[in-house]
């Protein structure tokens, strides 16, 4: 086994801070090196949501010195894209922060695998859309590229947000591609997501005498047994299997030893497909708990897999391959709000987002380069 290293890109400078913490910093990325330079030298720039300017900074000035591309910005989010008459655009989008950092950094390179924070959320996405911007010189369809700030955070603070209330023509495209990891496999559409509180409410007694009171915590009972009765639906939709659940997630109540409690809290996440709305959900949630105060505290709608439309056809043919349902919720259901098929496709295994262990093999990284290269460019030759 090689000995773990830095995996230091030529021309980047390595600076300790007082801290320990490692940085690589640079004047700009050299975007056409190999994307998995270019994914360590991301990685190797902290970008915890919140504190986006370092590596949106660097990102930008790279971006600039492309002559063929319009680069602007929007708060730490930095947008570029081509404006060359295609009949058609495709708009690919990665956010640029991460979580916290928990002792993976700096980046690593051992046996083919690139290791720490951000390498598979999603730092190894925005490298592949970097590196496509700099070397897909004749593309078939116009581009625009979205590398945003705060998508790990609270859905208000999502930079996309803020670019579709301040530059939506931005957002306008005809397939949008975000490049979550997805394990280099095309992930069509995504499910929706839904918070409730299922709430009970009884009557404070001294526990010695609980006959004069009514148990809250004991009313709540039945709605437990509801869910474990349940059975959630499978959908196929464009031959993708969406899998829905319903799973108790957080239960609350109690007011003292000696007290029978007058409330109790049950919180129920609901994954449902795209086939149906918000909406639907709540409908479908009510029914669930009939008889229940059930109180909507969090609701995002899914994404459509749109693998009818043309454009994603062709991405689907240039990437080989069965697409599979997105089993989780992403940014694609921003761009489907929008009215343009969306699809998650990117390096990296989304089951260690958000972990110490975050790594990417450097093979997926390479893959995913050249499917786009295909589905993008007139020359597929050029490497």
């Amino acid at each position: 086994m090689a000995s773990p290293t830095p995996y230091a890109p030529v021309g980047f400078a390595v600076l300790t801070g007082v801290n320990g913490n490692v940085r690589r910093v640079a004047d700009t990325l050299h975007l056409a090196a190999d994307p998995v330079e270019l994914t360590a030298a991301l990685v190797d720039t902290p970008s915890v949501s919140g504190d986006e300017a370092l590596i949106a900074d660097l990102v930008e000035r790279s971006l600039k010195e492309q002559t063929a591309l319009e680069v602007t910005r929007s708060g730490n989010a930095v947008l570029a894209r081509t404006n060359l008459g295609r009949p058609s655009r495709v708009v690919l989008a990665g956010h640029l922060d991460t979580v916290p950092i928990n002792d993976n950094l700096p980046s690593r390179l051992e046996d083919g695998v690139l290791h720490g924070c951000g390498t598979v959320d999603m730092k190894g996405g925005d490298a592949v859309m970097l590196h496509l911007a700099a070397t897909v010189t004749d593309p078939r369809h116009d581009l625009t590229f979205v590398f945003y700030d705060c998508e790990e955070v609270e859905a208000v603070r999502n930079g996309l947000g803020r670019i579709e209330r301040e530059l939506p023509e931005w957002l306008d495209g005809d397939l949008a591609i975000v490049c979550e990891p997805s394990n280099g496999t095309i992930e069509a559409g995504c499910q929706g997501t839904m918070r409730v509180d299922v709430r009970t409410e009884g009557v404070r007694a001294h526990t010695a005498r609980g006959w004069m009171g009514v148990n809250a915590i004991h009313a709540i009972g039945d709605a437990l047994r509801r869910l474990e009765a349940y059975e959630p639906r499978q959908v196929e939709i464009d031959g993708c299997l969406y899998r829905e659940g319903l799973q108790a997630v957080k239960i609350g109540g109690g007011v003292a030893g000696n007290v029978v409690p007058d409330e109790a809290v049950l919180t129920v996440n609901h994954r449902f497909a795209p086939d149906r709305t918000p909406e639907q959900a709540e409908q479908h949630l009510r029914e669930v708990f009939a008889g229940y105060e059930v109180t909507v505290t969090d609701s995002s709608p899914g994404a459509l897999p749109g693998l009818a439309a043309p454009t994603t056809r062709e991405l689907v043919e240039a990437a080989g391959g069965t697409p599979v349902a997105k089993l989780g919720w992403t940014d694609v259901a921003r761009f489907a709000a929008l009215g343009m098929p969306a699809v998650n496709f990117g390096p990296g295994d989304p089951t260690l987002a958000h972990t110490r262990q975050e790594n990417v093999p450097v093979n997926q990284i390479h893959q995913c380069v050249e499917v786009l290269r295909r589905f993008l460019s007139h020359d597929t030759t050029r490497h």
